[in-house]
């Protein structure tokens, strides 16, 4: 039987690239996103053999809707051999306003807690099978905090310690833990950013280079290079030299923009 995958927030970008590449590679999909019967309509429009996906509509910022989804997963198709946390929200911040304290809310919920109950039904079968590959969809903005953007970066440097802590708990399981640092991505996610996004990716290059990291079961990796290259020199920078370099740089828009 064809391997199995199990891919969160599939309505667009990233996750729909990443449902395509896997089925280009011959593999079974598992795909979950709120809008499960939007999402089964566009499964349909890609001409897959019926039996060769499923849906599960779920939110990840329920805990209870999106293990309920994997425990669906694992009694309609079986154990997925790789997981991918993919769905994730990025919404920018003033903290001297109170409405977005709620943003912050919802984008840990999100990124975080989403990504820790998405994986939470997978874990236990995995290290029974010994073996079975998790994958935490980051971002370089995890690397260094950016004006405007705390929740986002925050939330992600969250996803990077907590799929560090995740791989050192299963290291002797023989399930695997893939940590992936998008750069920037042409995505809807993307699309308004007010400010410059070099080395842009279309969705579906970034699929195929994250589809071969998973495969070869690397630990960590910013896609592309080129930007895990800026990332570190970023991270080098004196904090005087960083602010410097960060000052005057358009902000991610607000909720209410």
């Amino acid at each position: 039987m064809s391997p199995l995958v199990f891919i969160t927030g599939v309505s667009s970008g990233i996750g729909q690239a990443l449902a395509r590449r896997y089925a280009q590679a011959g593999w079974r999909l598992a795909l979950s996103a709120r809008r499960g019967e939007e999402l089964a309509t566009w499964c349909r429009a890609q001409g897959w053999p019926p039996e060769s996906w499923a849906v599960y509509g779920a939110d990840v910022r329920d805990a209870a809707s999106i293990t309920a989804a994997g425990r669906a997963c694992l009694d309609r198709q079986g154990l997925p051999d790789v997981v991918i946390a993919n769905a994730g929200i990025s919404i920018g911040v003033d903290t001297a306003e109170h409405e977005d304290l709620e943003v912050v809310r919802a984008t840990f919920e999100t990124n975080v807690l989403g990504l820790a109950a998405t994986f939470q039904p997978f874990i236990g079968p995995m290290r029974e099978r010994r073996s079975g590959t998790l994958v935490g969809i980051a971002s370089v903005a995890a690397i260094r905090g950016l004006p405007g953007h705390a929740a986002y970066c925050a939330s992600k440097s969250a996803v990077v310690a907590y799929c560090e802590s995740l791989r050192g708990e299963l290291r002797t399981s023989g399930v695997k833990v893939v940590t992936l640092l998008p750069g920037y991505v042409d995505t809807p996610l993307t699309r308004g950013n007010r400010y410059g996004m070099p080395f842009l990716l279309q969705p579906e290059t970034f699929a195929d280079r994250a589809f071969r990291a998973i495969e070869a079961g690397v630990s960590y990796r910013v896609i592309p290079w080129q930007m895990g290259l800026v990332a570190k020199l970023m991270r080098a920078l004196p904090n005087p030299l960083f602010d410097l370099a960060v000052q005057g740089r358009g902000r991610k828009k607000r909720r209410t923009e």
